[in-house]
């Protein structure tokens, strides 16, 4: 039975990750700073480890931990991270480092500890962003977050092609989680705080498919990349409805 470790595997699109794994009939390892209000239920096949993707030791950590409860380390994705939105002028040097360090020093320092555990062939998925794609207002930290973690993704898969680990990333747009809606509510944010009306007019006018993406659809990518695309490596696969490249 594969294993697979899942950050931020206990909440929004990380629960739905969780679940597709589970379905597929991986032992999965959830990485997660607390189980409270976990989405998830935890069985035999479902682990928790209290993991802050922003410390590299934690992740290291939680790498062990997956080998040693289950004997085998195939498959890790870098899920964990946040969205907030803030003007260039309220920025602080707080609120940047902890947006790097969550969104992509965690996904580093997750690759360094997959692959140091994993065999040739594992496979690696970063959760990015479409964020990561093209900037936007408000939003330089986390665009810059996100524009690194397609670096990451790309510059890993020419380091580990050679022992045959894929390195792959997916970049839904919105998809409504706890978390987006969290930021969404703030004035800054592009909804400017009234999400609904905001959302819906996004979906019928910049997607080709006059909707948004669901979390279990993200989730489907992330296990595609994993199982079903063994010649794929080095891409950021949109799981948009078609926004881009509109």
């Amino acid at each position: 039975m594969k294993t697979v470790v899942v950050t931020g595997g206990a909440k929004g699109i990380g629960a739905d990750i969780t679940r597709a794994f589970h379905a597929a009939g991986y032992t999965v390892v959830v990485g997660s700073r607390s189980a409270d209000g976990a989405e998830i239920g935890f069985s035999d096949r479902v682990r928790f480890r209290a993991c802050d993707v922003r410390r590299p030791e934690e992740l290291h950590a939680l790498a062990d931990f997956a080998v040693e409860a289950t004997g085998r380390l195939d498959a890790w994705v870098n899920n964990a991270g946040f969205s907030k939105w803030c003007a260039l002028d309220d920025l602080t040097e707080e609120f940047v480092d902890d947006m790097i360090r969550t969104n992509l020093h965690g996904v580093i320092f997750g690759c360094q500890a997959a692959a140091r555990r994993m065999p040739d062939g594992g496979v690696i998925v970063n959760v990015s962003s479409l964020a990561g794609r093209r900037g936007s207002a408000n939003n330089t930290a986390y665009c810059a977050s996100k524009f690194g973690v397609t670096a990451v993704t790309q510059s890993l898969a020419k380091e580990l092609g050679g022992r045959g680990i894929r390195v792959n990333a997916v970049c839904p747009v919105y998809v409504v989680t706890a978390g987006l809606t969290e930021a969404l509510q703030e004035a800054v944010s592009p909804s400017g705080g009234d999400q609904e009306p905001y959302l819906a007019e996004f979906a019928r006018s910049q997607s080709a498919l006059g909707r948004l993406p669901t979390g279990g659809e993200v989730a489907d990518a992330v296990l595609f990349l994993t199982d079903g695309a063994h010649a794929v490596t080095a891409q950021s696969l949109n799981v948009d409805c078609g926004v881009m490249p509109f």
